[in-house]
């Protein structure tokens, strides 16, 4: 069995406090894009459980990987049979585009149907909460209104059907921890839920996330692409999540690929 694993972008982001358990609340607007992996599940005939790769490399090892560890958290409750699992990567890792989540959101989902485990929506959100934050998103994969740590959910209507996305991702990584070092969280006097509805020729002056301004200083590099999205007529540009990458959405067909040779690239109708 084959599924496409996509990709999100966040239309803002608010770091609103810390909590006591280490984590942050948060507040932002997770959007589906068609960037996808591809992924493949079937039953293994003979041995164990196993799971190979190729398109972008994938550091860590296979038993570390996000589809092995939804796989081992069904077999748990379900003992189910072995399987060979492939993903073909094509999302960047380290972009703040929710790749991986999306890989194990969508290995939970496959292994239901592939079982006929017969799990409801809510159960399935319920251990992809366990494996992340942003996977039980990749279970709905709406646009939605995220909350708290990022995993409680309003959804939302946001139309962006006319609009074509830019994704340029630098060769720079950015982790959680670096992601969150300098930042102050502070409440918000509009949530994002409601700047949203503003016309999006608005959004450059209202819609921000938090994070662009102590990932700019260190990488200036990530803030002059999104400076480059506007001077080539994005009506919007922002960091994903805690990036490094960048998106545009852009009125009219372009390709600006020749603008970020040293970049991974992609663009679509969004």
């Amino acid at each position: 069995m084959l599924v496409f694993p996509n990709c999100k972008i966040n239309l803002g982001l608010s770091i609103v406090e810390k909590r006591k358990d280490g984590f942050h609340n948060i507040e932002t607007i997770f959007h589906p894009v068609p960037l996808s992996d591809v992924l493949e599940i079937i039953p293994a005939v003979d041995g164990e459980t196993t799971f190979s790769s190729s398109g972008i490399p994938i550091p860590d090892p296979a038993a570390q990987n996000l589809c092995i560890k939804a796989y081992n958290l069904l077999n748990e409750d379900f003992d189910l049979g072995t399987v060979k699992m492939h993903l073909h990567k094509t999302i960047p890792m380290g972009a703040g585009l929710g790749g991986g989540s999306s890989d194990a959101a969508h290995t939970l989902t496959l292994l239901n149907e592939l079982f006929e485990l017969k799990l409801s929506q809510t159960q399935l959100l319920d251990y992809a909460s366990v494996l992340g934050a942003d996977c039980p998103f990749f279970i709905l994969n709406e646009t939605v209104f995220a909350f708290e740590r990022g995993d409680k959910f309003k959804k939302l209507k946001v139309d962006l059907e006319r609009y074509m996305i830019v994704i340029v991702k630098p060769e720079v990584h950015v982790g959680t921890v670096e992601a969150y070092a300098g930042v102050k969280p502070e409440p918000k006097t509009i949530p994002l839920n409601r700047i949203i509805e503003i016309p999006i020729h608005k959004w450059k002056e209202n819609l921000k996330n938090d994070f662009e301004e102590n990932i700019f200083f260190k990488h200036p590099e990530i803030e002059k692409i999104k400076n480059k999205l506007y001077e080539n007529g994005a009506t919007y540009a922002s960091m994903s999540g805690s990036g490094s990458s960048v998106f545009g959405l852009f009125e009219k067909p372009l390709d600006l690929s020749q603008e970020f040779e040293d970049c991974f690239y992609w663009s679509s109708k969004i």
